[in-house]
C-alpha cells in the first residue's frame, strides 16, 4: 500500500538525508542543535531512515526487531523523545514536499483510501505511532534497570571476615530505601553465613524516629536468622536524637566507630586483632 513511498525514498535517499539533516541543525531548540553536531549523529541519521522504510517493505517482526534496537540505541545516545518525534515530522514533510513537487501525488476519485495524501497522512501517524511507542517502552525499561541498580547500590552487603559483614549507608532513608535494606540484610547474611553485621550510619545525615525505627526493624530480622546487628558510626549529635526522642536500642550493640565495632565483632565470633612482633 506505501510501496511507491518507499521506492522514492530510496531511490532520493542521499538528498533526503542531506537535506533533513540541514533543516534538523535549522531547529531553534539548543539541545536539538547540540546532538546534530554529535559524532554519532551522521550514523544514526542514517539508521533512522532505513528504519523508515523498512516500515513499508519489511514484516512486522523484521521491522519491530530493528525499532527497538534503534529506540534502545537513541535512548543509549541521550536523544530526548521530541528530538525523534520532531525529526519525523520534518523528515515526512521533505517526503511529502519532494514528492508534491514531482507531481507523485494523483488523486483518486474512486475510493478515499486511494488517495496519496490520505495513504501518506496513514502512513506517517502509523510510522510516528510507533517509534513513541517503542522510545517509551525503551526508556521506561532503562529507568526501571537503573534504579534498580543504584537501588542495588544503596544499600550494599560487604562481607568483610569469616562470618563478619558489613553494611555502609550513605544519605537519606525512607520507607522504600529501609524495605530494601532489611531485603539486602537478610539475604546477605543467609548468603555470607553472618554471626554480626555492622550496619554503619556514619554517611546518614539525619536519624529521626523513622530512621530509627526501621534500623530496630533491620535488627530483629537479622536476629531472627541467627545474625547479631551492630550499629556503629554514632555521632554526637545523633546520640543526643536517639535519647531526646526516647528511642531504645537495647537489642542492638551499638558504637562511635568501625574500628571499635570490628574489635567487638570480632570478640562475638571468638576472636582478637593481634599485632604481631617484628
Amino acid at each position: 500500500m506505501y510501496k511507491d513511498f518507499a521506492n522514492f525514498i530510496r531511490t532520493n535517499k542521499k538528498d533526503l538525508l542531506n537535506n533533513w539533516m540541514n533543516e534538523m541543525e535549522k531547529q531553534s531548540d539548543p539541545l536539538i542543535n547540540d546532538i546534530a553536531k554529535e559524532l554519532m549523529y551522521e550514523e544514526t541519521s542514517i539508521e533512522f531512515v532505513d528504519l523508515i522504510v523498512s516500515n513499508i517493505t519489511e514484516n512486522g517482526s523484521k521491522f519491530n526487531e530493528k525499532l527497538d534496537d534503534f529506540a534502545e540505541k537513541v535512548v543509549h545516545l541521550g536523544w530526548p523523545i521530541h528530538f525523534v518525534t520532531t525529526g519525523l515530522r520534518v523528515f515526512g514533510l521533505l517526503v511529502y514536499t519532494a514528492m508534491r513537487d514531482e507531481d507523485l501525488f494523483l488523486k483518486r476519485e474512486e475510493k478515499p483510501e486511494d488517495d496519496a495524501y490520505y495513504r501518506f497522512e496513514t502512513w506517517l501517524s502509523s510510522m510516528y505511532n510507533k517509534v513513541v511507542t517503542a522510545y517509551a517502552d525503551t526508556w521506561e525499561k532503562t529507568v526501571s534497570i537503573q534504579k534498580s541498580a543504584l537501588q542495588e547500590l544503596s544499600a550494599p552487603l560487604l562481607p568483610i571476615f569469616e562470618k563478619i559483614s558489613v553494611m555502609p549507608l550513605i544519605g537519606t532513608i525512607d520507607t522504600e530505601r529501609a524495605k530494601l535494606i532489611i531485603e539486602n540484610l537478610l539475604i546477605g547474611v543467609v548468603k555470607n553465613r553472618s554471626e554480626v553485621v555492622l550496619i554503619d550510619i556514619t554517611g546518614v545525615p539525619v536519624v529521626d524516629t523513622m530512621v530509627a525505627h526501621h534500623i530496630i526493624q533491620a535488627s530483629e530480622a537479622v536476629r531472627l536468622v541467627g545474625c547479631q546487628a551492630m550499629l556503629v558510626g554514632i555521632r554526637p549529635e545523633i546520640a543526643q536524637t536517639i535519647v531526646n526522642l526516647g528511642i531504645e536500642l537495647d537489642q542492638i550493640i551499638t558504637t562511635n566507630t568501625m574500628k571499635k565495632g570490628m574489635e567487638r565483632a570480632l570478640a562475638l565470633t571468638n576472636r582478637e586483632i593481634v599485632e604481631k612482633e617484628g
